[in-house]
């Protein structure tokens, strides 16, 4: 027997969190689905210093503990599980947990977007201890010290050229001989006197002292020969890829699978169904907007459920 909910919010971190906050302040009775990593990307990271409202910075597992419990608070109800299967074709929508039913009268999806790692047992160990998947986030910490950037794409020069307002040296290392970025995006990296391309290079090693970030062992991709770099710092620059795969050919997506919504509003290509947070925003990826963008779907879900209440579904 299917189990019927009047919104379920797919996903958690800022953007989920914030949603079924909204949502249950609303008395919308939301049920939310926290996935495979409750809290989403922040639980990665250590401490989280540009989130309004914490001028002594914060750690990202507290703050989405702290964001659970408001949204708990209110009434949202949580599943500490994944949504594995959708239909959106039909109303009410269905959803799997494996081979339990429910059903939704309106779903907002805050799924997110997993950074690409090069998943190597080292760059594992140092995540959050000077291995990064956000420049943005993270760079402050950086200040003065030599960092390195993987990746030879837009993102990896938009991640140097952020990076040498702190870090003393930026080297941005790419397995290719030459780089995959625009044309407009590599001239300005390398004018940039702070950064240096190493190419044809990938990292064999993340090297450390059991506590932080000691250098890269760089292993060449033309004769096999490796090198020790020191630095203190090494940030993902190989793109992130959006948690979609459940709703390919249900939902409208880029070219990369981020879902597309009808901004400023978070409306999905099928009415009744809304994005919020990095699962829909390919640009900024941060919490902040991710919360904001939660905040307007839940106000976007409240009022298409009080405009088609009255509305029979099959």
């Amino acid at each position: 027997m299917a189990k019927h909910e009047r919104l379920v919010i797919i996903g958690s971190g800022p953007a989920g969190y914030t949603a079924a906050l909204y949502a249950a302040r609303a008395n919308l009775n939301p049920l939310l689905f926290e996935g495979m990593q409750p809290g989403g990307q922040l639980t990665i990271t250590s401490e989280v210093e540009n989130y309004p409202g914490f001028p002594e910075g914060i750690l990202g597992p507290e703050l989405m503990e702290k964001m659970k419990k408001q949204a708990e608070r209110f009434g949202t109800r949580f599943e500490a599980s994944e949504i594995t299967r959708v239909d959106l074709s039909r109303r009410p929508f269905q959803l799997w947990r494996d081979d339990d039913l429910y059903t939704a009268d309106a779903v907002i999806i805050a799924t997110g977007a997993s950074a690409k790692w090069m998943n190597i047992p080292s760059e594992k160990t140092y995540q959050g201890r000077g291995v990064s998947a956000c420049a943005t986030c993270d760079g402050f910490f950086f200040r003065g010290v030599d960092v390195a950037v993987v990746g030879g794409g837009d993102t990896a020069m938009e991640e140097a050229s952020f990076l040498t307002k702190y870090a003393s040296k930026v080297y941005v290392l790419h397995r290719r001989d030459e780089l995959r970025a625009s044309k407009i995006m590599q001239d300005r990296a390398r004018k940039n006197p702070k950064i240096e391309l190493v190419l044809s290079v990938t990292i064999d090693e993340v090297l450390g002292d059991g506590k932080v970030v000691t250098g890269v062992r760089l292993k060449s991709t033309k004769d096999g020969s490796k090198r020790d770099l020191p630095l203190k710092g090494v940030f993902m620059g190989i793109g992130h890829e959006p948690n979609t795969g459940i709703f390919r050919g249900q939902l409208a997506m880029n070219d990369v699978g981020y879902l597309t919504v009808k901004a400023p509003s978070t409306h999905t290509s099928v009415p009744g169904v809304f994005a919020a947070g990095d699962v829909s925003d390919p640009s900024y990826r941060q919490a902040i907007s991710a919360a904001g963008s939660g905040c307007t779907a839940a106000i976007d879900a409240e009022r298409w459920l009080g405009e088609h209440a009255t509305e029979t579904w099959d």
